[in-house]
């Protein structure tokens, strides 16, 4: 059986689970694994998902689940990123109407977030639809490599997202499981149907902190949409490389700078 759910497009045979660690062959269907299954929650200011200029000031409600589709060896979430954890479980409806409890302390909705919640798409969809019912805010981070189709499809109850774009190289993408050509098809599909994005670069030393790359990220941003805002994150030590030491403050101040001069909206994160 195939997954179709991104472009890794696992063959798996009954009983295994994919690469993703959230999907798996069961009873001659993919089904999704962590529906429902809920590591964390918390409610979290708005521009810490990072959104800067979509309700500033506000509170979300955020979920994360377990699972992901990239193999990135700097993952700040790996513990829940990197296989199957224990986790509780709340059903969509249970989950909206705890965001709905949470609107007395400021909260406009749901953030799917800290794992890469497409995995979780069925989960995330029927949550996201049933939230809109309720005149919640959906609110997705993702790392964009989920099918177009698929992506699409979300994106209807998607109000805003903030996208990763790692990098501007395909052939790094590629080392950590990604594809840049779909990832920035999404990201241009979703800022065309209206969708409020804003993207996030962790620098991170040795992978994509040369100033070509981080020109061919700025170039694509700015053919596309130069008010789209721009996060450029700084590293700290996680997951594999926890002995690296964190980005160089002088790079993110000069990635800025270079950003400005094509960009509308640029901001500095873990600084």
């Amino acid at each position: 059986m195939i997954c179709d759910n991104c472009p890794h497009g696992c063959d798996l045979k009954e009983g295994m689970t994919g690469r993703c660690h959230a999907r798996s062959a069961k009873d001659g269907a993919i089904v999704c694994e962590n529906y429902g299954a809920i590591t964390s929650l918390a409610l979290d200011p708005i521009e810490k998902k990072p959104l800067a200029m979509f309700h500033p000031g506000s509170y979300i409600l955020s979920a994360g689940s377990y699972g992901c589709n990239l193999t990135c060896p700097w993952c700040q979430n790996d513990s829940i990123s990197r296989g199957k954890v224990a986790a509780d479980h709340l059903t969509p409806r249970e989950l909206v109407d705890i965001a709905i409890e949470t609107k007395r302390r400021g909260n406009i909705g749901i953030a799917f977030t800290y794992n890469e919640p497409s995995v979780g798409f069925e989960f995330v969809l029927d949550t996201a639809a049933l939230a809109r019912e309720n005149h919640l805010v959906n609110v997705s981070v993702t790392n964009g490599m989920l099918s177009r189709k698929r992506f699409d499809e979300l994106a209807r109850f998607i109000d805003a997202c903030n996208i990763d774009l790692k990098t501007g190289s395909a052939e790094k993408y590629a080392s950590i499981g990604g594809d840049l050509s779909l990832i920035r098809e999404n990201i241009t599909s979703a800022a065309k149907k209206g969708c409020h994005v804003e993207l996030t670069t962790l620098v991170v030393p040795r992978f994509n902190d040369s100033r070509d790359d981080f020109c061919d990220t700025v170039a694509f941003i700015k053919e596309l949409d130069p008010d789209i805002p721009l996060h450029i994150t700084r590293f700290f030590p996680a997951g594999n490389m926890r002995d690296t030491a964190p980005t160089d403050l002088e790079v993110l101040y000069r990635f800025r700078d270079i950003a400005k001069k094509s960009l509308n909206n640029v901001f500095l994160g873990n600084v």
